[in-house]
């Protein structure tokens, strides 16, 4: 993996947006109703709001739900025209919004649209009987779009529009605290676009555990991983590259039709308790080879977890020069091989699981010779 940043002759000003972390994640979903039963029951997210018809909101329903510091919004249009509804014919059910809290929206977004960013809703303010909220957003890759949302004091479960729900009887929660990162898919040689707009339209900078190429045939790609100025929040972004097959980002773009969110990585502060409460609640994780846990004490050195555990769960470990991560990847939860969900546990470690893409790359090939010499 190498560090060298991109452009390193370009200083981009830092804080000249005033983002402080991330708001809510927005899905546009075809049944927000039942995706949002899955949620609850199966990721352990808790239903907290709700808005539609009943609250004055016409076109659509929305469910808001929320395990920790993580909030996510599953939203279905109402009819069958208008941009709701040609996103989900487009791309399935998938990312339309990854909202930012800033302590000024019209300010960030003035500041982004004055650096090139494509200005999707002006500042505007919604407003009930627990407060205002300022809202403001700009588009990013493909149709995914990033909203600041200001909060003045306000107290409602959401925002104004949307009512709270009593106690949540379906939620069976697992232990997940907040959104660790969030990585999106770009386009064939769009990679040093993307970094380029977050670093000189919304103040990102290059994240110093950033860039690196996947190894080739089925993982092979070329990404970069920027951060909001205060560090607050992480966005890995990856292009497809050549490679012996198609590669994972491929598929992704062929099926989702664009670029868009790939994965959104959940943190936990009990890795094994974590990952084994959602299998018992029926998610489904990508299989590791067993030759992968072989390599394993050689490649990471000593661990706090056992082995055996690690295998029996499916759980990925890398080491960097900060410490060690664990992590383990859903299967897509579309029926489309897009947007999956990973579990992530830091312990120490800075990093993505980097060492993880060419461990795993040899584990599978390992796996099919052994497979073949049967």
């Amino acid at each position: 993996m190498s560090s060298m940043l991109l452009h390193p002759e370009v200083q981009t000003p830092k804080g000249f947006l005033p983002i402080t972390g991330t708001d809510y994640i927005e899905l546009y979903v075809g049944n927000a109703r039942q995706s949002a039963y899955f949620y609850r029951a199966a990721l352990g997210m808790c239903l907290v709001a709700w808005a539609g018809p009943e609250t004055g909101l016409h076109d659509r329903a929305s469910y808001v739900l929320q395990q920790g510091n993580i909030r996510l919004v599953l939203t279905t249009p109402l009819r069958p025209d208008g941009g709701m509804a040609e996103h989900i014919r487009r791309h399935g059910d998938g990312v339309r919004d990854i909202a930012m809290c800033v302590t000024d929206a019209k300010l960030a977004w003035r500041e982004a649209t004055k650096r090139g960013a494509r200005s999707v809703h002006e500042c505007h303010t919604l407003e009930d009987h627990c407060g205002r909220v300022k809202v403001a957003s700009v588009a990013a890759y493909g149709d995914t779009i990033h909203t600041f949302v200001e909060r003045e004091n306000y107290t409602g479960p959401f925002l104004p529009g949307y009512e709270s729900t009593d106690e949540d009887h379906a939620a069976r929660p697992v232990g997940l605290t907040r959104i660790d990162h969030i990585s999106g898919n770009v386009g064939w040689n769009e990679l040093h676009r993307w970094v380029d707009f977050y670093r000189d339209t919304l103040g990102f900078s290059l994240y110093p555990k950033s860039g690196e190429a996947g190894p080739a045939g089925y993982l092979s790609f070329k990404a970069q991983v920027v951060s909001s100025a205060e560090g607050r929040i992480l966005f890995p972004l990856k292009e497809p590259a050549e490679g012996r097959d198609r590669s994972r980002i491929e598929q992704y773009l062929e099926s989702y039709h664009g670029p868009g969110v790939e994965n959104i990585a959940l943190a936990t502060g009990d890795m094994l308790g974590t990952v084994a409460k959602l299998r018992q609640q029926g998610v489904q994780f990508s299989s590791v080879p067993s030759s992968y846990y072989r390599q394993l004490r050689a490649r990471v050195g000593n661990l706090d977890e056992p082995l055996e555990e690690l295998e029996r769960l499916g759980i990925l470990v890398d080491r960097d020069d900060d410490g060690y991560l664990l992590q383990a990847f859903t299967r897509p939860v579309e029926d489309r091989p897009t947007l999956f969900f990973q579990i992530i546990q830091r312990k120490g470690s800075r990093g993505f699981g980097e060492g993880n893409h060419k461990a795993l790359a040899e584990a599978i090939a390992a796996e099919k010779r052994f497979l073949r010499y049967r």
